[in-house]
């Protein structure tokens, strides 16, 4: 199983019944997104709901429709599935995830609606347990850089996917200037620091272009939404004060230098979809 220290945390936060874990955390476990970031509030409840439109925005860019067959990698506890089940009529959802205590929780959390079918299923996302060709979307919602292999996660994604079927994800990329720095979320001289576990964000948008055509994937949109998600930090600040006792005290800096990364461009955070040739 990866190590992931945030879900170590969340699980014992959880597990206090603690409130503002519950409402920002307890489903969806990625950024916000606002439409306009001016008017995030900063408190808990507005945090949730900026991570589930972050969950709608991608979805629509994977065009789901009803009746299709919808594959969630890296579902984490269920919040794109939940979402996708309150929101629309016969979709087949699939959630895959490697850490069986994250899939326990989705499938306490999620029940199906609509005449939807869920399953959660244990496996890894660079080879997935499923045949050619069973699904027409497929999602990975801030997760891919902790793959062992965007390469592997891409041709697994094109072999399970119908001719014509969708790839969205969220990713955070680097400009190219800042490439020089970017192994330091990988290093293990930092693992003891580093509350988000391994992060491989050495992947520009140019290589995403490469890799897609490489693969058989055709690019169809590139959304920087950086803008959009900079309250996230801010939110993320503010819980690590709230809980300076139970956490790590390198949690406030980490974010500060994450934020500056962001304002200034250096880590952006994409949308990207792209089509099954």
């Amino acid at each position: 199983m990866t190590n992931l220290p945030y879900f170590d945390f969340l699980f014992a936060e959880l597990s206090k019944q603690n409130p503002a874990i519950e409402k920002s955390f307890g489903r969806h476990v990625h950024w916000g997104y606002w439409a306009d970031p001016a008017s995030a509030t900063g408190d808990d409840e507005d945090y949730g709901h900026a991570a589930e439109a972050l969950t709608q925005e991608l979805c629509r860019l994977a065009g789901i429709a009803e009746g299709d067959r919808v594959l969630d990698a890296g579902c984490g506890f269920g919040g794109t599935i939940a979402s996708l089940n309150e929101r629309f009529n016969r979709l087949q959802l699939t959630g895959l995830n490697i850490d069986d205590r994250q899939l326990e929780r989705a499938r306490q959390l999620v029940q199906p609606l609509k005449n939807n079918t869920i399953e959660f299923r244990q496996g890894d996302a660079c080879a997935m347990p499923f045949g050619d060709a069973s699904f027409d979307r497929l999602l990975a919602v801030e997760c891919i850089f902790h793959f062992p292999s965007r390469e592997a996660f891409f041709k697994e994604a094109h072999r399970v996917l119908k001719p014509g079927g969708m790839l969205a994800l969220s990713d955070f990329i680097p400009m190219t200037m800042f490439l020089p720095f970017t192994w330091l979320a990988t290093s293990k001289l930092f693992d003891k620091f580093n509350v988000f576990g391994r992060c491989d964000v050495q992947f520009t948008i140019n290589r995403y272009r490469r890799l897609a055509a490489a693969i058989g994937f055709v690019p169809v949109a590139e959304r920087n939404v950086t803008d959009n998600i900079v309250p996230t930090y801010q939110y993320l600040q503010q819980i690590g004060r709230q809980l300076a006792s139970t956490s790590s005290g390198l949690t406030g800096t980490l974010l500060r230098v994450t934020e500056l990364r962001a304002v200034f461009r250096l880590l952006s955070y994409y949308l990207l979809s792209f089509r099954k040739a």
